[in-house]
């Protein structure tokens, strides 16, 4: 009984102080909040569902768009003279006088060159002394000619004798004639001693000096004079390449655009300058040179100031074919090496896939891409650098700079990819 009523025996409750319940319900908070994380640490202030994955990084694009692109060749050239005169001297003697500046322009038929003409001269006044003579026996025998023939008709006179008159006569016609003949040559040699430009153009400097025998043999040259204006420029071009672009054109893939540019073509001076005026492709060799494997073609520029001097090297920009669906890509936007050149191409979902085009030169600064793309892909231009494997980018669109930089002419042959491009 004494055990019973032990057990049942309740205490009285007891107030515990206020601080007390505080300090107990705070721990209670800190043990739900610790089994509510797993890791045993408190979740970071303002963190919600999701917000540990960071946003796809922005990539600047340009959506692709077919249009009809002329495909523009650069070849080596070298001008040439449109004509080229050798100035020589035609006949022997001391050279006394240079009657023109060097470097200057000369008309056809100027004064350049005069030789002592005193020897031709003196040859040329016995030349006329014989004439005369030659033209005295002439009357004599014409005279006694015409008074044989009655005689003779008359049996006065003999036939052998009026044959005899008859063939003096025309011996004296014959030595007229050798007598003018001789004339004609010695005025040609005191003409000859003025020498004269054959041509209109540019003479160059003189190859001789005064006081110098000239002629003596063979024909001296005096100096040389090459018209400038037009000017020939020849270039040449692989022969592979012509067999290339002659077989995309009968396979319909390019179209040949000689006939709409009327085969015109523009020149690039060696600093990389345009050249003002436009010039015309006037032939195709037939033949391949056998130990370079090109072939030489011709074009013809005006020259009216002077600019393109003989023997320069320049660069010829002519437009063979015409692609019908061309793409037109900033020059960042291809990665070139050795092996092939490529492009990075943002798919619907925002994944990067790396493509294979095919260029074909470039035109005011952009490359001409003829294969491996659609029409409106979205491709990459700026952003390489922010691209990481297989994660996705956000696609915004690429703002071309107001004043781009003027493309390099050397940049066609170059395989070297960007540093800032490589992926």
């Amino acid at each position: 009984m004494l055990a019973s009523h032990q057990f049942t025996h309740v205490p009285a409750p007891t107030t515990l102080p206020t601080s007390m319940l505080a300090k107990w319900a705070f721990i209670g908070l800190m043990s739900s909040l610790l089994c509510a994380c797993p890791s045993g640490k408190p979740p970071a202030a303002g963190a919600g569902p999701g917000a540990g994955a960071p946003p796809p990084p922005e990539v600047s694009v340009v959506t692709t768009a077919f249009a009809k692109v002329g495909l523009t060749t650069e070849l080596p050239g070298r001008t040439e003279a449109f004509r080229v005169a050798q100035v020589r001297a035609r006949v022997a003697g001391i050279l006394l006088k240079n009657q023109f500046m060097e470097g200057s322009d000369v008309k056809a038929d100027q004064p350049l060159f005069q030789i002592d003409a005193a020897p031709y001269k003196a040859l040329l006044s016995s030349a006329q002394a014989n004439l005369a003579k030659a033209q005295a026996n002439l009357t004599q025998a014409q005279a006694q000619a015409e008074r044989y023939k009655p005689l003779v008709e008359a049996n006065a006179i003999s036939q052998q004798e009026y044959v005899s008159a008859v063939a003096a006569f025309k011996q004296a016609q014959a030595d007229v004639a050798v007598a003018l003949a001789t004339i004609e040559s010695a005025q040609l040699n005191v003409n000859y001693a003025a020498v004269r430009s054959p041509i209109a153009g540019r003479i160059g400097r003189a190859l001789v000096t005064e006081g110098a025998l000239v002629g003596q043999g063979e024909a001296t040259p005096l100096a040389l004079v090459q018209q400038i204006d037009p000017m020939y420029v020849n270039f040449t071009q692989s022969a592979s390449e012509v067999m290339r672009l002659r077989s995309d054109m009968a396979s319909g893939k390019l179209q040949n655009a000689q006939a709409a540019q009327a085969t015109r073509v523009r020149l690039l001076m060696e600093d990389g300058s345009a050249y003002p005026h436009t010039g015309q492709l006037l032939f195709s060799d037939l033949t391949v040179d056998a130990s370079t494997g090109q072939v030489t073609l011709r074009a013809k520029f005006p020259n009216p100031k002077g600019l393109l001097l003989p023997g320069m090297f320049v660069r010829i920009q002519s437009q063979q074919a015409t692609a019908a669906q061309a793409v037109l890509l900033p020059q960042q936007a291809v990665l070139r090496t050795g092996e092939s050149d490529s492009v990075k191409v943002v798919a619907t979902d925002g994944k990067v896939d790396t493509r294979k085009v095919k260029l074909s030169g470039q035109q005011d600064g952009q490359w001409i891409v003829l294969e491996g793309l659609k029409e409106g892909e979205q491709v990459v231009v700026e952003g390489f650098q922010k691209m990481k494997g297989d994660a996705p980018v956000k696609p915004v669109s690429w703002k071309s700079t107001p004043n781009p930089p003027a493309a390099n002419p050397a940049a066609k042959s170059s395989v070297a990819a960007p540093a800032a491009a490589r992926p």
